[in-house]
């Protein structure tokens, strides 16, 4: 117990200015980091009298209160990672600087707030050459829309994604480890396209593009997403992409909300000011631990131990399964629908998100928490398009490359097997515990290994020790057993046995 509260609490400090309409700035920030389950801190830059019509005035504060509550929370509150926005003038520029190199963390994310959504100039134009020169070298990821990468680029036109790849390459070139140019203001696109650029390799992004003129705040939101992420221990572009995807669900969400006259409305971080239960707020965005012991159900071996479907995912769940996938190749679809509309119904109470194997109609009827599909069915970035953002989406992959065009498409995890030879699909060819490990060197995405895994060879997998790959797939191993419940608890023990080191 005592070791227990001694727990270190993930904690995200803003550097920005503040939103008096609290769509933005650091009302913006901290709703987003309570969204993401984190604590957030504040440092106020400057006082903004604005709403959704624009902004009306700024207050500045000055620099040597800048640093003073710099010190104040740096030196008492074991900050992780410091998220900077709006700075004003070169002066708090250089002050944020000097107090991150007395007081180091372990990121610092930087969103480069100088214009407003409805188009008021935040900053000095003086403050631009201390960013390049003193704040980006810092920088673990800068976060610029168009108009703020053109300004860090000495105003070069943007309007087109390869001119997206351009900047972020000229931009990373300024010191930055990453750099993630939003295209949420790109012209003619139909659908939501960042770029990200490691150093290496520039991503395109794609999302679904939100119509509402609810989006103000929407780069705050976005950079204090990706700290709280980081926070918590994400690698950078699984922290980038589940920010994307938060903030997609927000916008959907929000989008009818009526707050103010103007033309840019705030969205609802937490999504509860609807009168109704929205399906966004009812299940919690994706968490790879979910993966740890991933049941796999199968309508013959359910049919040859007299299980009925509900009672084999009741039993799955009580051993201590923690997420479930429906799988049944021979029955027909209205059939499959109630069946999974059923097994919802004792997933959801619990916690349990429950997919549906390949068939996305399926999983839009009976709205399930997402599908898994294989390399033959429908694309991902298809079903991520019908199913919406805050879905779930895994991906069956064999291959590094597979697993690259899968987090391209917007897929959460991978399933990579069969790891082993398994009776449960035919000529299914093997990986391997080598090939495994390579899937998941490459992958950006959570991985849970799947094929012929059972009581004997999960730790096995378990200790390739690499630190995305987050559980097992079992199917004959719980379902091909008189009782499931036992063998779940039995995998469950062994899984969690498995040193943290080697996961």
């Amino acid at each position: 117990m005592a070791a227990e509260a001694r727990r270190k609490v993930p904690h995200v400090l803003t550097v920005a200015g503040s939103d008096s309409g609290a769509g933005a700035g650091i009302q913006a920030d901290i709703k987003a980091c309570a969204a993401a389950g984190v604590y957030c801190s504040s440092v106020v830059t400057a006082l903004t009298a604005q709403n959704t019509v624009g902004v009306q005035g700024i207050h500045p504060v000055p620099e040597d209160f800048v640093a003073e509550q710099l010190r104040s929370v740096l030196s008492d509150m074991e900050v992780d990672v410091v998220k900077a926005g709006m700075l004003h003038s070169g002066s708090v520029v250089e002050v944020l600087c000097s107090s991150l190199k007395e007081f180091p963390v372990r990121a610092l994310v930087v969103d480069p707030v100088m214009v407003s959504t409805s188009g008021d100039m935040l900053s000095a134009p003086s403050t631009l050459a201390v960013y390049c020169n003193k704040l980006l070298p810092l920088a673990d990821i800068v976060t610029p829309n168009l108009k703020e990468a053109s300004a860090l680029l000495g105003g070069c036109s943007l309007k087109t994604v390869a001119d997206m790849r351009s900047a972020a390459k000229l931009i990373h070139n300024l010191g930055p480890r990453n750099v993630l140019v939003k295209g949420g203001d790109l012209a003619d696109s139909s659908d939501a396209v960042d770029v990200f650029y490691d150093g290496e390799e520039c991503h395109e992004l794609h999302g679904s593009r939100v119509i509402t003129r609810n989006t103000h705040g929407t780069g705050c939101t976005l950079a204090s997403y990706i700290a709280a992420e980081l926070a918590k221990g994400s690698p950078m572009m699984q922290a980038v992409q589940t920010a994307k995807s938060f903030v997609e669900s927000a916008l959907c969400y929000s989008k009818d909300l009526i707050i103010g006259n103007g033309l840019q409305g705030p969205f609802d971080h937490l999504m509860k000011l609807k009168n109704h239960v929205s399906s966004f707020a009812q299940k919690p965005l994706f968490n790879p631990d979910c993966l740890l012991l991933y049941a796999v159900t199968d309508s013959g071996m359910n049919k040859k131990w007299g299980h009925s479907i509900t009672d084999a995912v009741k039993a799955a769940i009580e051993g201590g399964a923690t997420i479930i996938q429906l799988r049944d190749k021979e029955a027909e679809t209205r059939d499959f629908v109630e069946a999974a509309r059923s097994c919802i119904a004792i997933c959801r109470p619990c916690g349990v998100p429950l997919l549906v194997n390949d068939r996305v109609d399926v999983a839009l009827a009976s709205d399930a928490d997402g599908v898994h599909v294989g390399q033959s069915d429908m694309p991902a970035h298809l079903a991520r398009s019908l199913l919406g953002p805050g879905k779930i989406i895994g991906v069956s992959c064999k291959t590094p490359a597979q697993a690259e065009q899968a987090w391209a498409d917007g897929a959460n995890y991978i399933g990579c097997g069969g790891v082993f030879p398994t009776n449960t699909k035919a000529n299914n060819l093997t990986v391997g515990l080598d090939g495994l490990r390579a899937v998941c060197m490459t992958s950006k995405l959570p991985v849970v290994a799947i094929g012929g895994i059972g009581p004997g060879n999960c730790r096995s997998v378990m200790e390739i020790s690499v630190p995305n790959l987050k559980g097992v797939a079992v199917v004959s191993a719980l379902f091909d057993r008189e009782c499931i419940a036992t063998e779940a608890r039995r995998l469950r023990s062994i899984l969690l046995d498995v040193p943290l080191t080697a996961q």
